[in-house]
C-alpha cells in the first residue's frame, strides 16, 4: 500500500479552508492545518475526528520563520509534503476610501493574503519537488473585478493569480501550481462556533447566480481536490473561477 499523501493547508481552521480539509481527510490525505487561530483549530480538529492524521500548527503566515517551523513539523510528523494549499487570508477588511487607507492596512493585507503564499511556497518547494506535487492557492473573483473601497483585497488576490501562474512556469515540470478564484461562498456554518450566524440567505441571493444558489465551501473543495489529484496532470498555471457563473451575469439597474 503506498503512503497516504500530505497536504498544508493555510487557514484551514475555518470556512473554505475547514472545507478543504474536511475533503481532503475524508479523501485519506493527511492534513496540517496553519491557522492564526488556535481555538477555531481546536473546534476543527475534534469536528473532524481525525488526529492521526492531522497536525494543528498556530502561526501567522505573514512571518517567515513562522512558516520555516510550519513547515518542519510538518515533515517531522508525516514525513512528506505532496500538496499545498495556500487559503489563508483577511477577508472582512474595513472599506476605506483609498486617499484615507492607512499604509498599516494595506501592508498587513498583502502580508497576510499574498506574502504568506509566497513564503510557503518557498520553504515548501524543496519537498514538493521530492513528491512532484502541487500548490493550490485561493485568490477570488475579486482579482477579476471590484467594488469601491477594496483595493488592499483585491490587489492581494490578483497578486495571487498572477503569483500562482509564475510559480506554475518557474517550478514545472516538478511542480504544478493553480489557483481558485472562489464567488460568494457562504462559510457561515463553516466558522468556529462563536462565530457562526443562523439567518437564512435571501432568495434574492441566490437568484443572482445563474446556477441558481449560492456556493458553499465543499464546492470549493471538490475543485481543489480535482486540482491536487493525479486527474489534473495536465493543468497548471491556470485560475479557475468558482462562482455559480455570476462574474459572466450582465446586471443592469432598472
Amino acid at each position: 500500500m503506498s503512503e497516504p499523501r500530505t497536504a498544508i493547508v493555510t487557514g484551514g481552521a475555518q470556512g473554505i479552508g475547514k472545507g478543504i480539509v474536511a475533503r481532503l481527510l475524508a479523501g485519506g490525505w493527511r492534513v496540517a492545518i496553519v491557522d492564526a487561530d488556535a481555538e477555531a483549530g481546536e473546534e476543527t480538529a475534534r469536528e473532524l475526528d481525525a488526529a492521526d492524521r492531522l497536525l494543528l500548527l498556530p502561526a501567522d503566515v505573514a512571518d517567515e520563520n513562522a512558516v520555516r517551523i510550519c513547515v518542519d513539523r510538518t515533515i517531522d510528523r508525516f514525513g512528506r509534503i505532496d500538496a499545498l494549499v495556500g487559503n489563508a487570508g483577511i477577508a472582512r477588511a474595513p472599506r476605506v476610501p483609498v486617499e484615507t487607507l492607512p499604509l498599516a492596512d494595506w501592508n498587513r493585507m498583502i502580508a497576510v493574503n499574498l506574502t504568506g503564499c509566497f513564503l510557503f511556497a518557498k520553504h515548501a518547494v524543496p519537498h514538493l519537488r521530492r513528491t512532484r506535487g502541487a500548490i493550490v492557492n485561493v485568490a477570488s473573483t475579486r482579482a477579476l473585478q471590484s467594488e469601491a473601497n477594496t483595493e488592499p483585497y483585491s490587489a492581494s488576490k490578483g497578486g495571487l493569480v498572477a503569483l500562482s501562474h509564475a510559480l506554475a512556469v518557474s517550478l514545472g515540470p516538478d511542480i504544478r501550481v493553480n489557483c481558485v478564484s472562489p464567488g460568494w461562498i457562504d462559510t457561515r456554518a463553516w466558522q468556529k462556533r462563536a462565530r457562526r450566524a443562523t439567518d437564512a440567505l435571501r432568495t434574492e441571493d441566490h437568484a443572482q447566480h445563474p446556477v441558481g444558489r449560492v456556493g458553499t465551501p465543499e464546492d470549493v473543495a471538490a475543485t481543489v481536490e480535482f486540482l491536487l489529484s493525479d486527474a489534473a496532470a495536465f493543468v497548471t498555471g491556470q485560475n479557475w473561477v468558482i462562482d455559480g457563473g455570476m462574474s459572466r451575469k450582465m446586471i443592469y439597474l432598472e
